[in-house]
């Protein structure tokens, strides 16, 4: 399976193009305010360095959140519009579930007092954080929640490895059965591609996970959002 993968939802900027298990292309650029701008010549040139048409595609793979609104927005606008273009199926998969999916076996696999458990933590960029954990075999044991870092501690509990652009912040308030991964924070097209090419077709296509609403300004007056 040939699967175009590409994540806005966090700080950087990342596609790449992925087949059975190996990457033909990728590229990642940290581009906090540009993803709009970044993410099609990206793709342009991921789909020209791997030597393939957008007929080529089994599935178009995006990441659908949570993460930032605005990259969101752009991420999942321009997975539907290449799906529609190419006819081929767009599939949306979590931020939380692909950093969990990047921790390394020897890391969860061999805790004393049993297997930890996976935490993926993002950075809400308001001194609060998006969590969800996972069970050693990948599955979710939990929502994904909004938490601020104090309610961290009370919320999730046993031994942990924490992973997320939030994992350092978290571990401290955890307290000492947590533990940060050394895996990397941004949202690999390996691991993306890989939970799409298994995950079954929904014909509505991605759908954006906020968890909250967006941060919105009404003008005065009730004019219309900024």
């Amino acid at each position: 399976m040939i699967v175009l993968a590409f994540d806005t939802a966090l700080a950087a900027c990342t596609a790449g193009v992925w087949h059975d298990g190996v990457i033909l292309a990728c590229q990642s650029v940290n581009t906090p305010q540009g993803h709009a701008e970044a993410l099609m010549p990206m793709i342009e040139r991921m789909m020209t360095s791997a030597g393939l048409i957008y007929g080529d595609l089994d599935r178009i793979a995006v990441t659908v959140g949570p993460g930032s609104f605005t990259g969101l927005r752009v991420g999942i606008a321009t997975a539907r519009g290449l799906a529609m273009a190419s006819q081929k199926p767009a599939i949306g998969v979590t931020t939380t579930e692909v950093l969990a999916a990047a921790v390394p076996l020897y890391e969860y696999g061999d805790a004393e007092g049993g297997e930890r458990r996976i935490l993926s933590v993002v950075d809400s960029k308001r001194d609060d954080v998006f969590a969800q954990v996972f069970t050693a075999d990948g599955l979710a044991a939990s929502e994904i929640l909004n938490l601020g870092y104090d309610a961290l501690a009370g919320t999730f509990t046993g031994n942990l490895i924490v992973v997320g652009d939030a994992a350092q912040r978290a571990v401290i308030s955890l307290g000492q059965n947590a533990e940060a991964s050394s895996a990397s924070a941004l949202c690999a097209v390996e691991h993306i591609a890989f939970i799409a090419s298994a995950r079954p077709i929904d014909p509505r296509g991605p759908l954006p996970i906020y968890v909250r609403s967006p941060d919105v300004t009404l003008q005065p007056g009730g004019g219309a959002l900024r």
